[in-house]
């Protein structure tokens, strides 16, 4: 029997071996690490983990590095109390200590003394984030080659936004339903949310705002801050705050007051009372995040306040327990005759100066909203006294959702590294928000989130990389996209070089590709009414005209684009002189960003030798080609991945194929019409006609 018991457990053991990897783990996986030479020294330097303290986060730090050792290494390792020895990990908060005088309170070094190694911070949350760099570096072989290596975050407030609404749903969620399980919340508690906040720590991200900026007054009233203390008292350990997004018109909404004036006494009062309310019940709440008077919702400017009344309303509530209010600068009024680019600029502007000290105003990276290649917010660099915040957005909106394979760090490099000249040569988007440019203490950057139930979190297993990046980035944006997408190869999929350097060549030009086959040359807006899917640039008529495809791309029988010159709207006129000179010159203009700002006439030659209808309609079929290349590219990885992953991501890309094909011949036959010119040689024109595509969208918008 004893002979068959132990036949049993390892018919079981190989099981679980071959099965299939379903992406669960994310970049996580600690499987037993395959260069033998490299266990072996790892497993002489480390016998045994020690900790200083026995704080919750710090017995976290020691929990995660156990586990990930252990899988790593193949050896078993105790946890103790105390100052530890020779093959002794230890970990410290030490604020004294010398390794980590010159960093920031997350910052952590990892070290070596008296032949131990330690990972020492000023906090417990830095010790938990060394904790898991060390684990990252024993996974990729770069761990224990240096006596002193030590990391300090440039962004203090590292956010992820959810969209996620009471019932499950999620605005923009392409990968299931939510992951918050409200109405069995707060008794039961899954142990994904264990599992994502582990996903969150290992980047670096500290805080969560839970729920939709499209907020519920639901979310403040106290069935549901029970639900959310039971989050927080999840992610707590792991040195994460939760934040919420609120309706700005809660009062009227929760308890009939008649109004919800931020200058008025009730209103003020019932702020005060239900943000004590919240703190007493979760102690180390974050704040409020808020999107008021756009789209819709309610906001001050409905008592004819501004968005700094609105704000330090709010930011008044929550100073006592030091918590903040991110506003966002998402506001745009409907306009024929304007240009939706100037819009948040207007609102904004002119209250510089007028925010409260724990106030922030969350900026999207790009002045329309998120589209797939956008010139940076002019915002940036122009509030000086006010901290911005980043918005990027990590769910594929409009981005193909979760068929396509978009790796965004090149999106949010493109953005970080462009130069405001707020203050001179070097004053990137990056330093306005991490603060250094203008002195600020707070800096923010947010992802709204790409995370649901799907059991791969994410829909497209590639787009793992792009949470990842995120992370990463907010963490440190000095980072390459090349960086952090080998990174992220090596854990989550596979470290044959070979395999790694298709996957990495592919990662960076996805976003490219996908740019070629759906707005070129910086044509934006052009996608599906409302669930902002497929290609409807002939939509002319919605509930606001800025909702409409006509209302960006302008195109006429003289050529394509927006003119945002002094021409035009004169959009242009918001940024510094030096970029007003580098976008202002239609004949200089780089091509990514041309029709973002001029007016180009159809048979106009381009740097590229080509006329502009030469150019854009081969974009177009140059990025159908480069799906099939992509197609091809990723046959080749087969043998050395997962044949799970393998297989859906094969599919996926057949399916983001079609979906080219659609963007296409829809583009190419509908902008045609205004060109009266030939399909470029030696390109085909498309077999379907313009009436058989549009009924295609049409489809997409059925409910």
């Amino acid at each position: 029997m004893k002979k068959n018991a132990i036949i049993f457990l390892l018919l079981c053991w190989a099981n679980t071996q071959l099965m299939a990897d379903d992406g669960y783990r994310l970049w996580l996986k600690y499987d037993l690490l395959s260069n033998v030479t490299q266990r072996t020294q790892y497993k002489n330097q480390v016998n045994a983990i020690a900790i200083g303290s026995n704080s919750l986060v710090l017995q976290t730090a020691a929990k995660e590095l156990q586990l990930g050792l252990q899988g790593l290494l193949g050896k078993s390792i105790a946890v103790n109390m105390g100052k530890g020895g020779k093959g002794v990990l230890l970990l410290s908060v030490n604020p004294t200590d010398e390794a980590v005088q010159n960093l920031a309170a997350d910052g952590f070094a990892i070290v070596q003394r008296n032949q131990q190694w330690m990972v020492v911070s000023k906090t417990d949350n830095g010790v938990l984030y060394g904790c898991f760099t060390l684990l990252r570096q024993v996974k990729l072989g770069t761990a224990f080659k240096q006596q002193r290596y030590s990391e300090s975050p440039k962004i203090r407030l590292r956010m992820l936004n959810h969209w996620d609404n009471p019932l499950g749903t999620i605005e923009r969620g392409y990968a299931g339903s939510s992951l918050w399980k409200w109405y069995e919340l707060p008794e039961v508690i899954d142990p994904r949310y264990i599992d994502y906040a582990r996903a969150n720590a290992s980047v670096g991200i500290n805080a969560v705002v839970l729920n939709n900026v499209n907020a519920s007054a639901r979310f403040l009233t106290k069935e549901y801050l029970v639900k959310v203390k039971a989050l927080a008292e999840v992610f707590r350990p792991y040195g994460i705050k939760v934040f919420l997004s609120l309706n700005f018109a809660s009062p009227k909404i929760l308890d009939k007051i008649p109004t919800s004036d931020p200058l008025d006494s009730r209103v003020v009062e019932w702020w005060k009372n239900k943000t004590a309310e919240i703190y007493s019940i979760i102690p180390d709440f974050g704040g409020y995040l808020v999107k008021a008077n756009s789209e819709g919702e309610p906001g001050p400017q409905d008592y004819g306040r501004t968005h700094a009344d609105g704000a330090n309303m709010l930011a008044s509530a929550l100073a006592p327990h030091n918590g903040l209010v991110i506003w966002r600068a998402f506001v745009y009024a409907a306009d024929p005759k304007g240009d939706r680019f100037k819009e948040a600029y207007k609102d904004f502007k002119p209250l510089d100066g007028k925010f409260a000290s724990n106030a922030l105003v969350q900026v999207k990276n790009g002045p329309i909203d998120f589209q797939s290649r956008e010139p940076f917010h002019p915002l940036f660099g122009k509030m000086p006294q006010t901290p911005l915040a980043m918005e990027f957005q990590l769910t594929q909106e409009y981005l193909g959702f979760s068929t396509n394979w978009v790796y965004e760090a090149p999106l949010f490099k493109e953005c970080l590294e462009s130069d405001t000249y707020a203050k001179g040569k070097g004053s990137t988007v990056a330093k306005v928000i991490d603060g250094s440019l203008d002195n600020h203490a707070w800096s923010a950057m947010a992802g709204v989130a790409n995370t649901g139930s799907d059991r791969n979190w994410t829909g497209h297993t590639m787009a793992q990389a792009n949470w990842y990046a995120f992370g990463r980035l907010a963490w440190n944006y000095d980072l390459t996209s090349e960086q952090i997408a080998e990174e992220w190869i090596q854990q989550s999929l596979t470290q044959h070089p070979q395999t790694v350097g298709i996957i990495k060549e592919l990662m960076l030009k996805s976003r490219e590709i996908y740019v070629d086959f759906t707005t070129p040359l910086g044509l934006h807006h052009v996608m599906g009414q409302n669930i902002h899917f497929g290609a409807e640039p002939w939509l002319e008529k919605s509930a606001r005209p800025d909702w409409t495809a006509i209302y960006y791309h302008r195109a006429d029988s003289l050529g394509l684009g927006f003119d945002r010159t002094s021409k035009g709207s004169n959009a242009l006129s918001l940024y510094a002189p030096e970029v007003q000179q580098l976008w202002g010159d239609a004949q200089k203009c780089p091509l990514p960003y041309l029709l973002w700002f001029h007016h180009v006439p159809w048979t106009q030659k381009l740097s590229t030798g080509n006329t502009l209808w030469d150019e854009f309609s081969s974009r177009y079929y140059k990025g159908v080609a480069s799906v099939a290349w992509m197609q091809q590219q990723w046959e080749q990885t087969k043998p050395h991945l997962d044949q799970a992953i393998f297989t859906d991501v094969k599919g996926r890309l057949a399916v983001q194929h079609r979906e080219a094909l659609n963007w296409r011949d829809a583009c190419v036959l509908y902008f045609q019409q205004y060109a009266k010119q030939p399909i470029p040689k030696p390109y085909e024109k498309p077999t379907r006609t313009l009436d058989e595509l549009k009924k295609i969208v049409e489809i997409y918008q059925l409910k």
